[in-house]
């Protein structure tokens, strides 16, 4: 398959490059580094990413950024940072590229544990995952071709745990490979509308 991964530079989206690339062509996208930038809250950016690769058989993305600080003082603008981003983003990824991808490609999009499981100063994440959760849902009875859409939600992931941690109290945190795997099952698998939760 040829795979368009966006975020390829992150925590997660590096590890989600280097076990697709076993098997597929991954052409890696991001925000700053590589051959291939691309922003998601632009939708002309987007574009731009898929006329420059041309024919694709799935999207993975693992980009997209939200607020994360105390509820009390929270501004509306605050909320428009993760809508714009990891919600919208996302969805555009989709909606930009729904008629472009071919038959039987796929979508992956990137939510998180705090969909159900919030904690303090993440009101603004659980938000946008709920929301990605339930565009996946919306989107998989309507795209046709026999494209398929899911989300993969992971838990605190052990890579960031140092640093996440103390807003995670009690959360275990997951492998690399098992939050891969979620990944893999999304676009080497047959599902859709699925939240693939990895925990």
């Amino acid at each position: 398959m040829r795979i368009i991964l966006v975020g390829s530079n992150g925590t997660i989206g590096s590890h989600v490059a280097a076990e697709l690339e076993k098997r597929h062509d991954v052409i890696r996208a991001s925000a700053n580094k590589g051959p291939l930038k691309v922003n998601i809250t632009s939708a002309s950016s987007i574009r731009s990413m898929y006329k420059f690769v041309g024919k694709f058989d799935a999207v993975v993305c693992t980009a997209g950024t939200a607020y994360f600080g105390p509820f009390h003082v929270m501004k509306e603008k605050d909320f428009y940072t993760g809508i714009k981003s990891k919600l919208m983003g996302q969805v555009n990824l989709v909606m930009l590229g729904k008629n472009k991808i071919n038959e039987g490609g796929s979508f992956t999009l990137t939510t998180g544990i705090l969909y159900r499981d919030p904690v303090r100063e993440g009101a603004a994440l659980s938000m946008v995952n709920n929301a990605v959760h339930g565009f996946v849902l919306g989107a998989a009875i309507e795209l046709k071709r026999n494209v398929r859409i899911n989300a993969v939600s992971p838990g605190l992931v052990e890579d960031s745990a140092a640093q996440l941690s103390s807003y995670f109290p009690g959360h275990i945190p997951v492998p690399m490979w098992k939050v891969v795997q979620g990944y893999v099952k999304s676009v080497e698998g047959f599902g859709t509308g699925q939240v693939i939760e990895v925990l």
